[in-house]
């Protein structure tokens, strides 16, 4: 009777879970399928930090302690920002979605919150720029996304004494994380109630309170609740994605997953072993140089072809590249950055199509390249050159109709097999970034 009693608990707690499951809302499930097709977007790092012009990681890295950090406060003034040339500069680049830095690490917001001191409005700049860049986006129809730093290494209530970072910035209560969890919800309240649509909420800094990427047990030290944050904000619009930077699978709750500076199933860096999610849209961030937020001495500057690679392995694999740029301390995006996003605009003119819209993960990548797809067109990217006069597309179970060079509309001679398509590529035009042809079924 006691075995009976104890499994029909058991029952009850697991059914009332599965009860309880988020269930994204139909406007929330097309929100995920417009993003799945913008594929492109501008991730900005930017705030108090930028002065210092060494990335946004510097009060960390130099365990600069707040009693000293809060005096830049005093000296920042940012009067070249126009939220018209960031929008403009995304738009030059074939950008369909922006994701803003409102709140990063070290605590200060980059918006007229009623939560805190420490923050924009509260410098000789004195204006609220996520209202001007909201205000902006809602005018060019741009998507707007906000980043929320989890973590805070200016505050005393976050529990940084469980944490991996921020231990050198002079604070001394211990923290005390109800108090930061109401702070957090109050926050975010204000993004989600005062600044119109917000298309995401893009969380960072879960991984403090964690060990290192790659060990066996990443469970956190403390419990984010999440639970309650991620149910306030789908409350306050229910078609905001919400995306979390942890490098774990995806937490119940949350609409989208992300890879930061690697390509899903991918781990250059020791970041990404998470698996990448077959029911969820995928992003993944990777920076212009080798900086998120603006360094004087960076000039490690990608080449225009490394990024159009990138981007076309990202919506091969069915996933957003969401591309960084650090506008410097004055607000004015680096003139570098403007020339790349231009360039970067030229190519998604012609070739946009084979990205935007697409979804990927139908062929495997081929040492040549990768491919895209779109309704009943198939978009081959040659991104290397081959050896033979031809490609070999390994494909089953539809009749080639048409295959024409992307751009030209030449078409290209072609030979199908039971295995595959072989593409002749004597009559074609390379292209030194990336030789595009279609398929038409």
């Amino acid at each position: 009777m006691k075995k009976i009693s104890l499994s029909f608990i058991v029952l009850m707690v697991v059914l009332n879970s599965f009860a309880q499951a988020y269930q994204p809302t139909p406007q929330n499930l097309k929100a995920r399928e417009r993003f799945q097709d913008q594929r492109f977007g501008m991730f900005i790092h930017w705030g108090l930090s930028s002065m210092l012009g060494a990335g946004e990681w510097v009060m960390q890295n130099r365990n600069i302690k707040v009693s000293d950090y809060t005096r830049l406060k005093e000296t920042f003034y940012p009067n070249q920002f126009n939220a018209a040339e960031w929008v403009a500069a995304a738009k030059s680049a074939g950008m369909q979605y922006m994701v803003f830095i409102t709140r990063h690490h070290d605590g200060f917001s980059n918006w007229d919150t009623k939560q805190s001191d420490w923050k924009i409005t509260n410098t000789p700049y004195g204006k609220d720029v996520l209202q001007q860049l909201a205000a902006e986006c809602k005018k060019q129809n741009m998507p707007l996304g906000l980043y929320y730093s989890t973590l805070d290494w200016y505050r005393e209530d976050y529990p940084y004494t469980t944490g991996r970072t921020g231990q050198g910035t002079g604070r001394q209560s211990g923290g005390n994380y109800p108090a930061y969890l109401n702070f957090m919800k109050a926050q975010l309240t204000e993004l989600l109630t005062n600044y119109g649509d917000i298309m995401s909420i893009w969380f960072d800094g879960h991984w403090d309170q964690t060990n290192p990427e790659g060990s066996k047990d990443r469970s956190s030290r403390i419990d984010w609740k999440y639970n309650e944050i991620y149910t306030l904000i789908h409350r306050l619009q229910p078609n905001c994605l919400i995306g979390n930077n942890h490098h774990l699978d995806p937490i119940p709750g949350e609409d989208f997953q992300m890879f930061e500076k690697d390509l899903p199933g991918q781990n250059h860096t020791g970041l990404s072993f998470q698996k990448p999610s077959d029911q969820l849209p995928l992003e993944t961030c990777e920076t212009m140089n080798n900086s998120w937020g603006y360094n004087i001495t960076d000039h490690a500057n990608k080449s225009v072809k490394d990024l159009v690679h990138y981007l076309v392995k990202a919506a091969s694999l069915n996933t957003n590249f969401l591309l960084n740029v650090g506008p410097m301390p004055n607000g004015k995006i680096h003139p570098d950055n403007i020339d790349t996003l231009r360039i970067l605009g030229k190519w998604m003119q012609q070739y946009g199509e084979t990205i935007q819209g697409t979804r990927g993960n139908r062929i495997p990548a081929q040492e040549w390249g990768v491919v895209t797809a779109k309704n009943d067109r198939l978009y081959i990217h040659q991104l290397k050159p081959v050896q033979t006069n031809f490609l070999f597309l390994p494909m089953t179970g539809k009749t080639v109709k048409q295959l024409i060079q992307f751009g030209t509309k030449q078409a290209v001679r072609f030979k199908q097999v039971e295995d595959g398509v072989f593409v002749y590529l004597d009559s074609t035009k390379p292209d030194p970034i990336d030789t595009v042809f279609e398929i038409i079924f």
